[in-house]
């Protein structure tokens, strides 16, 4: 083992690459045996933890505080400087790992991963690589910088969502009006930064041999077991059952507001369609904290656990203000073995659901800890976002004050019928954003934004015809500037379709048992990297599909519900 390698982070989050480089330098050197290929793969593990930990960290400091230069002064230093020497060398133990036929125990997924990740690596992409990382940190301080007046305070558009769900319409049009206005503001500055995106996307694909970003980024995100045909059937298949059922939702959210069609600010995630005065869960982050708790306590005492450990250890950092990054995510400390939820909570019901979806990628953190290898836990988003979605839905039942949750038993099942409500409406708008994205990196249109404006209009039309956006074009087409993952994270979308399907599985199986149905979600999030999407949606009770009969089940699944909870 590295026995002279740091154990704490604060030893190693300002090392520059000569520290780090005797360490791989000596990994490199090794031969490999079928005797010491398990403690070579320990020390590589090791480092790679330091590694991934530091980068965690340094990219985490920009996103609290986006305005703090010195923050970002040091993440680019490590991404720019240090993080491409890093890559070349983890390139050379793939190889070596692969060229020396040896095959350990557990680690035929994480080899199969590498294969992929050695033969899409080419040196002259690195630079390249924090180019575009940079132009991702450029979008966040764009839009992290947005606020807007409002009644003599100056609010971030976080702030203004809870006046976005006003149930006075008039207000909430304001309020709507208000935010698109200021995103409107910066649509020569994010089409300008798009035109920088797409080309250098289009040239790290051709670098590594791909006909496009699409085929590049398919096989950078190690998706195996499935294909862009597939997501085709999928949308196909949204189109065919999701569509209809979204428009029935829309049908009866225009009867209950009374009016002729369903606007835009009718629409709010947080927003009670039945247009009652809006809930107001929480009061403060402690609040949000102490009830969330208590709900994790009754889910599975040992998931309680792992979030009061959190709470202690300070893992939470979960209030809006301004300057920092858009959004909510986990990080993940591997040398730690901690988790980190990112949130911008401003007490609206929104802020619940995150709570829930961001812990259930926590827990898929402590569950995994297990694992001695740091391929083990890479983990892609179409499983990892199950753990979340399904957390989500597990969690439901606990809502309420009884359980000493934010809502009373009327509030917490106006709750559920909202929360699955947009379940149903979610699959047309991930229809929009994955049609958008692999359109954009396959036609040589895509790098102009009046094309994209375009298209990104004809796909809301044909996904989502239940809101009416007369008189609002430039609103309407502008759409994919507002979708952060199109920008940071690309063709990161189509994952959330796949783990609401999967979800809604865990959550049928918990109706019928929960006990059982939670048991199986604990084995599966254990599993981490070491099985293929299908066999880890297995192992949770659920099927990976993209077919309309399996989507068909679970939207009549949720339907039937929500006339129970209404009736």
């Amino acid at each position: 083992m590295f026995s002279t390698l740091p154990t704490d982070y604060h030893e190693f989050i300002h090392w520059a690459w000569p520290q780090f480089e005797p360490y791989y330098k000596n990994l490199i050197d090794r031969t490999l045996f079928a005797d010491n290929v398990a403690a070579w793969l320990a020390d590589w593990s090791h480092i790679a933890k330091l590694v991934q930990e530091t980068y965690a960290r340094l990219h985490l400091a920009t996103t609290l505080d986006t305005a703090d230069t010195e923050a970002e002064k040091r993440y680019h230093t490590f991404s720019g400087e240090v993080y491409p020497q890093i890559e070349a060398a983890e390139q050379q133990l793939k190889q070596n790992l692969l060229d020396s036929g040896l095959e350990p125990a557990g680690f035929e997924i994480p080899l199969r991963n590498l294969r992929a990740e050695a033969a899409l690596f080419r040196e002259a992409n690195l630079p390249l690589l924090v180019e575009n990382r940079k132009l991702g940190s450029e979008y966040n301080k764009i839009v992290g910088a947005q606020t807007v007046p409002w009644e003599g305070q100056e609010l971030t558009l976080q702030q203004i969502r809870p006046i976005a769900q006003h149930p006075d319409r008039v207000v909430r049009e304001r309020a709507w009006r208000l935010a698109s206005d200021r995103w409107l503001a910066d649509r020569a500055a994010l089409n300008e930064l798009w035109t920088k995106t797409v080309p250098l996307r289009k040239q790290i694909a051709l670098n590594a041999g791909c006909a496009d970003y699409r085929a590049y980024r398919w096989r950078e995100l190690l998706r195996f077991d499935y294909t862009p045909a597939d997501c085709e059937t999928f949308q196909a298949a949204i189109e065919e059952v999701a569509v209809p059922a979204a428009r029935r939702i829309y049908a009866r959210a225009q009867q209950r507001l009374g009016v002729e069609s369903v606007r835009p600010w009718d629409c709010d995630q947080d927003r009670d369609p039945l247009n009652y005065p809006t809930l107001q869960p929480f009061q403060d982050v402690t609040d949000l904290i102490e009830k969330s708790e208590k709900i994790f306590q009754h889910v599975d005492p040992q998931l309680g656990e792992y979030y009061t450990i959190m709470r202690r250890e300070q893992l939470l950092d979960l209030d809006n203000r301004k300057g920092k990054a858009p959004g909510g995510f986990c990080t993940e400390f591997p040398v730690t073995q901690r988790p980190f939820i990112f949130m911008n909570s401003v007490g609206v019901r929104g802020d619940v659901r995150t709570m829930l979806h961001e812990s259930g990628h926590a827990f898929h953190v402590f569950e995994t800890n297990h694992l001695p290898y740091i391929h083990q836990l890479q983990i892609t988003m179409e499983f990892a976002e199950v753990a979340s979605m399904s957390m989500e839905l597990l969690a439901a039942p606990y809502l309420s004050r009884k359980f000493g949750g934010f809502y009373t038993a009327q509030e917490a099942a106006r709750d559920r019928v909202e929360h699955l409500e947009r379940i149903i409406l979610f699959w047309p708008y991930m229809a929009v954003v994955d049609a958008f994205q692999q359109w954009a990196h396959t036609h040589l249109e895509g790098v102009d934004p009046m094309a994209c404006d375009a298209k990104w209009m004809e796909l809301q039309q044909r996904f989502m015809p239940g809101i009416d956006w007369s008189g609002l074009d430039a609103e309407l087409m502008t759409g994919w500037h507002r979708k952060q993952h199109i920008h940071r994270s690309p063709f990161y979308y189509v994952e959330y379709g796949l783990a609401q399907l999967g979800a809604v599985q865990v959550w049928r199986n918990a109706l019928k048992d929960q006990a059982a149905s939670l048991a199986h979600y604990r084995q599966a999030l254990a599993l981490g990297g070491t099985k293929s999407l299908p066999e880890l949606y297995q192992a949770a009770g659920a099927k990976f599909a993209f077919d309309a009969r399996t989507l068909k089940e679970a939207v009549e699944l949720v339907e039937t519900t929500i006339e129970q909870l209404t009736a």
